[in-house]
C-alpha cells in the first residue's frame, strides 16, 4: 500500500497531486492506493491488486463487473450515475443499492483524497 500523497492547498480546500483511494475488498481489508488523476477507480484497483474488480470489459462500461459501492462521505463527489451506466447497474450480480456505482465510470479528480468504496461482493 502506497499513502503517500502531497497537498498543496488552494481556495480553502485541500487538492492533492496524488489522491489516496481508500478499497474495502469483500471480507473488508482495506486498500489504500495513491491514484493517477484522471485514470479511472476501476483500472487503479486493478493495477494495484484490489481483490473482487473483475473489470471483464476493460473499462468500457459494457460489463457491470466492477461494481462498487461508493461511501456515503464520497458520494458527493461522483454524483449520479449517467444513463448508460444506470442500465449496466440493472445487471449486476451483487444486489443495486442506491451508491452503487461502476468503478470503470468513476476518474480520479484532485479532490478524490480519501475517496472511498466497498467492492460488491459478486461480480458475475
Amino acid at each position: 500500500m502506497n499513502t503517500h500523497a502531497t497537498e498543496s492547498a488552494t481556495a480553502g480546500s485541500t487538492l492533492v497531486a496524488a489522491p489516496t483511494i481508500r478499497y474495502y475488498a469483500p471480507g473488508g481489508v482495506l486498500f489504500e492506493i495513491e491514484g493517477r488523476i484522471g485514470d479511472s477507480v476501476m483500472e487503479t484497483g486493478v493495477k494495484n491488486g484490489v481483490p473482487g474488480i473483475v473489470a471483464e470489459c476493460g473499462g468500457a462500461c459494457s460489463c457491470a463487473t466492477c461494481h462498487v459501492y461508493v461511501d456515503e462521505a464520497s458520494l458527493e463527489l461522483v454524483g449520479a450515475p449517467d444513463d448508460l451506466e444506470d442500465d449496466m447497474l440493472e445487471g449486476t450480480a451483487s444486489e443495486r443499492l442506491p451508491n452503487s456505482r461502476l468503478s470503470c465510470q468513476l476518474r480520479i479528480q484532485a479532490d478524490f483524497n480519501g475517496f472511498t468504496v466497498h467492492v460488491a461482493p459478486e461480480q458475475i
